[in-house]
């Protein structure tokens, strides 16, 4: 069961969950910044039964948007664009609003089989492992992973109708959905479309263990290249135990036209005892869009870079399920010589951070 605050309203089970972290970022190097920001998701939750079919309604807000269209910086990452003109380079974007906005109904169908169908104008199709700000091997990272944009990317799509079947320890499912990803304008609900495909199958062996693989073919997914679609292959195991989690990926990103680029992710949590906490990431990529301009003599050149991150939480327990984290991270990356000039010999960062939260 999620962590977070569990309701009981007549016939209906309700559950809260969010976060709002305060964070202050120092990255080095001619593209490094320093900032201050904000993020913050909040999700309510509402199931019942209806004989033997249950219905579960689900939304996810967030006020990102709040710290400006260009989000914040973050060396390496790439995606999207905060003016629908020029593409995000070494920052990460603001989340939507509406980041859900869903049902789901499941039927049992005897046998062990259950089925059911989901979606909403704004969710989440079957491709790649739950976003980051839903990992718990991920809680504590401050900085959204450099691979967002091949492994989760799709969590916020406006547009999604899934169908599946699952058992004990396996699902299969299937997804429609708009391809493209969110625009600049970060307020708004865009029009729903169904125009790309994805399917998942996952394997939970055992309560600590889940697995899965998925494949999607995507229309148009960035608004600056209208004329390329995409093929995302994902396959990700994780591991969560006691106080401990972990999650390991892989995932190719495969232009059409264009090449393919590969990533590679790692990430875990240890939650020591009552109040302390150390986490990182490793993660590995082939990126070709780091140089947008097309007369820059690097631009459309594939580049693998390394971007290793670790930290440490002090965690409190507040009033009920609110928890507060202060701590902070480091990350170091290795890249060729090649990007010397754009980001120095040796980028790095750190974080500090205080996270407010509604179940951890």
């Amino acid at each position: 069961m999620m962590h977070g605050l569990h309701l009981a309203s007549g016939d209906w089970m309700v559950m809260l969950h969010g976060y709002a972290w305060g964070s202050y970022t120092n990255q080095s190097g001619p593209r490094g910044r320093d900032e201050a920001f904000v993020t913050s998701m909040a999700m309510i939750d509402a199931e019942r039964d209806f004989g033997a079919a249950r219905l579960t309604l689900r939304s996810m807000l967030s006020l990102d948007a709040l710290m400006g269209a260009k989000g914040y910086p973050s060396l390496f990452a790439t995606g999207e664009s905060a003016d629908g003109v020029t593409p995000l380079v070494d920052r990460q974007h603001p989340h939507d609003l509406f980041m859900e906005l869903a049902a789901r109904v499941d039927v049992p169908l005897g046998k062990g089989l259950t089925g059911f169908v989901y979606g909403g104008p704004v969710a989440e199709p079957a491709l790649g492992p739950s976003a980051f700000m839903h990992r718990a091997s991920a809680k504590y990272l401050p900085l959204a992973p450099i691979t967002h944009h091949w492994f989760d990317s799709t969590h916020i799509t406006f547009g999604v109708v899934t169908a599946g079947l699952y058992g004990d320890h396996w699902q299969i499912e299937g997804s429609g959905f708009r391809g493209r990803e969110p625009d600049q304008h970060r307020w708004n609900i865009e029009t729903p479309k169904l125009d790309s495909w994805s399917v998942r199958a996952s394997w939970n062996p055992s309560p600590y263990w889940s697995a899965q693989a998925s494949y999607g073919r995507l229309k148009s997914p960035e608004a600056l290249e209208p004329g390329q679609d995409e093929e995302r292959t994902t396959a990700t195991v994780q591991y969560a135990r006691g106080g401990f989690s972990a999650l390991a990926g892989f995932a190719v990103k495969n232009r059409l036209p264009g090449r393919a680029l590969t990533a590679w992710l790692g990430e875990a949590n240890w939650d020591i005892g009552t109040h302390h906490s150390v986490f990182g990431r490793v993660e590995n990529l082939a990126n070709d869009e780091l140089f947008p301009n097309p007369i820059d003599p690097l631009h459309d050149r594939k580049f693998r870079v390394t971007r290793a991150e670790l930290g440490y939480a002090y965690r409190l327990k507040l009033v009920g399920p609110l928890e507060a984290a202060i701590g902070g991270s480091g990350f170091v990356i290795a890249k060729p010589a090649a990007l010397d000039a754009a980001y120095g010999k040796s980028p790095a960062g750190w974080t500090g951070f205080i996270k407010l939260s509604m179940g951890g």
